[in-house]
């Protein structure tokens, strides 16, 4: 076996791409993703992590000079020692052949060069940019498609990281739900403190309009900024990021799926859906070139995509458990109740075990668990006590084995 990095050489960046693909040729679930969003995770001008970060690739042939695995390694120093007990850095696009010695190496080689940056353990398999993409290794769900940008891998990788010493550093469940009104198993409860917030004149509920996509980026933004303040890791957004993210999602959005929340005018919560774009982008064959932009358009236009996937839901702290949250979802079923509706199915972007109050909310609207995802983390010194990822509003706690 032999490892070969990457760097410039474009033979070694398209096996990068194409290993994946023979890998995976007898999985039915697997899909195929865009070869410009995995090329965009390393891609200077366009990854702004590469600012305080560093990346490095690998691929690992065999005696033949045939690819046999895949990894990558990344280091961000903004977040290395962010809620961390000791400097923390990455690895991910882990993919290889049955065999743990190749796995082995692959891991090792991450290992040498995080060292080499100064990292005393590394997350994996993890994204070198933000949660809600190529984030998680896959150990339970094998029998359901990956939603877009998320991972979908092998059953044998998981003794293979957890062989290697990785530990269960958090795990990732993905609820999904029907939007069919015969068929939604809303929790009482839930209902109740969703009708009751919708008879209060101080709150109001509405879906995103394109034409004000600005006031509505702007209102994402302070929302988000005052929900995820308890998140570990999870950097402040600034006006130009909340622009730039709903200009992006402006192509692919349906007005009818996202939602916001309003206390006398104020923003303070929103429930960002989008159309599965898997479920178009699994028929151009990882290419939007000329011809896949044809067929993408084919499928949007006249091929019935009836899932929707939920990317993001925020609260306010001040509002949270006031019924804010039942209420949007509330009048995202009642705006999917409407004839002509397209959306049938719904799964949630994953939700971490540290969360127990979203799972138990997402029990509450009739979900059920369909796939789940760990972030395993290795500490290069197995002597140090393992800390799980803290709670959110508990504090930290240490788990030593």
């Amino acid at each position: 076996m032999r490892i070969v990095e990457i760097g410039e050489n474009r033979t070694y960046q398209q096996e990068f791409l194409h290993f994946p693909i023979r890998l995976y040729r007898l999985d039915p679930c697997w899909i195929r993703p865009l070869d410009k969003d995995v090329e965009n995770v390393f891609d200077p001008a366009v990854n702004k992590r590469f600012a305080n970060g560093a990346c490095i690739r690998y691929l690992l042939l065999d005696e033949a000079g045939a690819t046999i695995g895949r990894v990558a390694a990344f280091v961000n120093y903004e977040t290395a020692n962010l809620n961390n007990d000791q400097p923390t850095g990455g690895m991910g696009f882990f993919e290889c052949i049955d065999d743990e010695t190749a796995a082995i190496t692959l891991f090792d080689v991450c290992k040498t060069w995080l060292q080499s940056k100064g990292m005393e353990a590394m997350d994996g398999p993890i994204n070198f940019g933000e949660r809600d993409r190529w984030w998680g290794l896959l150990v339970d769900g094998y029998d359901q498609e990956p939603n877009y940008c998320m991972p979908y891998t092998k059953p044998y990788y998981v003794p293979f990281f957890e062989n290697y010493g990785f530990r269960d550093y958090w795990k990732q469940f993905t609820p999904h739900m029907t939007m069919l009104k015969d068929k939604v198993t809303l929790d009482p409860a839930v209902r109740e403190k969703a009708e009751r917030i919708f008879k209060n004149p101080e709150y109001q509920f509405k879906h995103i309009t394109k034409k004000d996509q600005a006031k509505y980026a702007e209102d994402f933004r302070l929302v988000y900024n005052k929900a995820w303040v308890n998140h570990a890791g999870v950097k402040p957004m600034e006006a130009e990021q909340a622009q730039t993210l709903l200009e992006q999602l402006r192509p692919i959005m349906d007005e009818r799926l996202v939602w916001f929340a309003y206390h006398q005018n104020e923003p303070v919560g929103f429930f960002v859906t989008l159309p599965e774009l898997n479920q178009v982008f699994k028929h151009v064959n990882g290419k939007l070139d000329w011809w896949g932009k044809l067929v993408f358009l084919y499928y949007k236009l006249f091929q019935k995509n009836n899932q929707a996937f939920g990317l993001v839901f925020g609260v306010a702290p001040d509002y949270q458990g006031r019924g804010i949250e039942a209420a949007m979802a509330m009048a995202l079923s009642w705006e999917a109740w409407k004839p002509g509706f397209p959306y049938t199915e719904l799964e949630l972007n994953w939700i971490g075990d540290f969360n127990p109050i979203m799972l138990r909310f997402a029990g509450q609207l009739g979900s059920k668990i369909v796939k789940t995802h760990i972030t395993y983390r290795k500490l290069f010194d197995d002597t140090k006590p393992f800390t799980r990822y803290a709670m959110i509003g508990r504090a930290k706690k240490t788990k030593k084995e």
